[in-house]
């Protein structure tokens, strides 16, 4: 009984209804009002899309039914086409604004395959440019067939750099040669005929290697970039930005309108530090000749000029040069690209002197007094070594020794110096060492020492051998560059300067002038400047004392100081005096011709260094050409007035010339 009563009342609250309150009413009536905004905001988005679908099919209607007739034919008419504008270069400039490379105008001859409706239409299109071009149909083909997997809306270069008389003719005939057009871009133009062609280098087509290096990132194949030179070092410079233009053409390939386009940026122009008038008399004097010739202020180390000889034609890399020529070029045993100022090294010769008569001076090995006995040899060993002059120099001291340039004296004061001691000083003055111009290729040379040849050679120092080093001969190796900047610290007083070719990077449209630093001193030398002084003056000697090795290029007015050299090519037997020699070797076994001298002496503002390949003797070979490039520096300054007038015979003294 106690059970059912129990089960009744839980039955009895299953059944019962619980009647909402107000709070619940009102969250009721919120979601009901909810579910209508919402399916209200959908019908709307459908409705909204339903009506942006409409719109389009009505579009697509207009322009495929109703109108589709015109439209095809509008399309096939009328192209748009974006065409890559390239930049103008930036210009080159000597230090006075005289323009050296600028650039100029070049038409190529273009084809767009897909303007020309019927593919045979294009071998009788190809047969009449030909004709019009009067250029062979084979390098027409041969242009279409070297560019066959590009797509058929891409250009096509057929020709390049048309003369205006084909350009005239093409216009003539224009309506009858669908597809083809013409492109203008700026093309390098080097305007004094291979001028400062190693100074400023070439252009030439970006390899796909090159494509491929960070350097030369948004580059297109086909562009032209700086291979050697100015042009190599500022390429970032000197290139520019290319721009764009999307233009509306028919089907002709004739252009309607121009629609959109971005101008390109040209590249930066680059003053050098070179003066066109000195760089010009530097060439003429090697002309004929294989060699090389640096000036160089020594005060700011500019240089004023860099001429090697020979030289090669810049414009043949502009218009391109075929397989033969360009085998022809880099076999031509003269070798006319490589640079000599910087990438030849050559044995100094006695114009290494001044450096070991320092060295002696600094290490007291020797003073101004001091007086070596020279009868034209000396004995060491079994083995006689001899003097350029084979009757002697009597008693030398050191400055009639750097005068005279006895040969003797050196190999003294050489073995007892010794040639690490040697090594230290010549060092001192930048050689062994690149000078860190801006141009590439530049070799180091060579400063032997004892540890150098156990190294490379895997044999030991001998006496004999620090004998040649004195004198500039055996294992040295100098450039002519690094022989200037070393008489260029002996003639300002003992400051090493860093050699700079560019003075200023003019304005663009993004970036202000730049002008470099007008002195770039590497190292203050630790030398006396008494003992400076000391070779300075007998450097002034060697060409302003009647026994002086360069004595015949004194001037009258003009104070030169300078050091001739030769540096032997044969080696010279045992016993057989240099005069014989060189009766019996051909030119092509001769002694390379040394100069390297500056004025004026007093207040020096140009040094000039001289090298001739298998020229004999630097009194007579290479100190005339320096004499020369000296006077056309300073009679642009004003510093030569005083020769004018004067004949050969009063400004070059008379007599046989010096063996050194």
């Amino acid at each position: 009984m106690f059970r059912s009563r129990a089960r009744g009342r839980a039955g009895g609250r299953s059944k019962r209804l619980v009647r909402p309150d107000a709070k619940g009413l009102q969250l009721i009536q919120w979601e009901t009002n909810e579910r209508a905004l919402f399916e209200r905001q959908c019908r709307i988005i459908l409705a909204f899309f339903l009506l942006v679908l409409a719109g389009y099919v009505l579009r697509l209607w207009y322009l495929q039914v109703l109108n589709g007739a015109h439209f095809r034919e509008i399309s096939e008419s009328n192209r748009i086409r974006i065409t890559a504008v390239r930049a103008p270069r930036g210009l080159i400039f000597d230090r006075n604004g005289t323009p050296l490379v600028e650039n100029r105008p070049a038409y190529h001859l273009m084809l767009v395959r897909e303007d020309i409706k019927a593919p045979e239409e294009v071998e009788r299109i190809l047969e009449e440019l030909a004709r019009i071009c009067r250029r062979p149909l084979r390098e027409l083909l041969d242009a279409l067939e070297a560019n066959k997997d590009k797509r058929p809306f891409e250009p096509i270069r057929l020709l390049e750099d048309l003369d205006r008389d084909a350009l005239a003719r093409l216009e003539a005939r224009r309506l009858r040669l669908p597809g083809v057009y013409i492109e203008v871009e700026p093309k390098r133009s080097y305007r004094w005929n291979g001028t400062a062609a190693h100074l400023i280098g070439y252009l030439g087509e970006i390899s796909e290697d090159e494509l491929k290096d960070e350097a030369f990132r948004g580059y297109q194949a086909g562009e032209f970039i700086g291979k050697g030179g100015v042009e190599k070092t500022f390429e970032a410079l000197l290139h520019g930005e290319a721009g764009w233009r999307q233009v509306e053409v028919d089907a002709l390939g004739r252009q309607i309108r121009s629609l959109d386009e971005k101008l390109p940026i040209p590249g930066r122009n680059v003053w050098l530090t070179i003066d066109l008038d000195v760089q010009r008399t530097a060439e003429e004097c090697l002309r004929d000749q294989i060699g090389a010739i640096v000036a160089v202020d020594p005060r700011t180390g500019e240089v004023l000029a860099m001429a090697s000889s020979p030289a090669y034609d810049q414009e043949k890399f502009v218009r391109g040069m075929s397989t033969d020529e360009w085998k022809a070029l880099i076999n031509d045993i003269s070798h006319p690209l490589l640079n000599r100022a910087i990438a030849s090294s050559y044995p100094p010769g006695s114009t290494h002197k001044p450096f070991v008569a320092l060295a002696a001076l600094e290490e007291g090995v020797v003073d101004p007094t001091t007086e070596i006995f020279c009868p034209g040899w000396m004995q060491l060993g079994t083995r006689k070594f001899r003097c350029w002059r084979d009757w002697g120099h009597g008693h030398m001291n050191l400055y009639h020794a750097v005068v005279q340039s006895c040969d003797v004296y050196f190999y003294q004061v050489g073995l007892k110096l010794g040639v690490d001691t040697i090594a230290k000083y010549v060092k001192m003055f930048g050689f062994g060492q690149k000078t860190g111009i801006d141009l590439p290729g530049e070799r180091s040379g060579l400063v032997p020492t004892r540890e150098w040849k156990k190294t490379t050679k895997g044999i030991g120092w001998q006496k004999g051998e620090t004998l040649a080093i004195a004198i500039g001969q055996g294992f040295n190796l100098v450039t002519p560059l690094q022989a200037a900047m070393a008489y260029a610290a002996l003639a300002n007083g003992g400051v090493l300067m860093e050699p700079r070719i560019v003075t200023r990077i003019e304005a663009s449209s993004t970036a202000d002038d730049h002008f470099l630093p007008s002195a770039s001193p590497r190292r203050k030398l630790p030398v006396h400047r008494k003992n400076l002084d000391l070779i300075s003056k007998a450097l002034e000697g060697v060409v302003g004392h009647e026994h002086g090795t360069a004595h015949r290029i004194h001037v009258k007015g003009i104070r030169i100081a300078g050091k001739t050299g030769t540096a032997q090519v044969v080696r010279m037997p045992e016993g057989v005096s240099r005069k014989l020699l060189e009766k019996v070797v051909k030119d092509m076994h001769r002694d390379h011709a040394w100069f390297v001298g500056y004025a004026p002496a007093d207040n020096p503002e140009i040094v000039v260094s001289v090298l001739v390949e298998h020229g004999g003797h630097g009194s007579s070979a290479a100190a005339p050409l320096a004499q020369k490039v000296i006077l056309s520096y300073l009679g642009k300054r004003g510093l030569a007035g005083s020769v004018e007038g004067n004949d050969q015979k009063e400004t070059v003294a008379e007599g046989p010339w010096a063996g050194d």
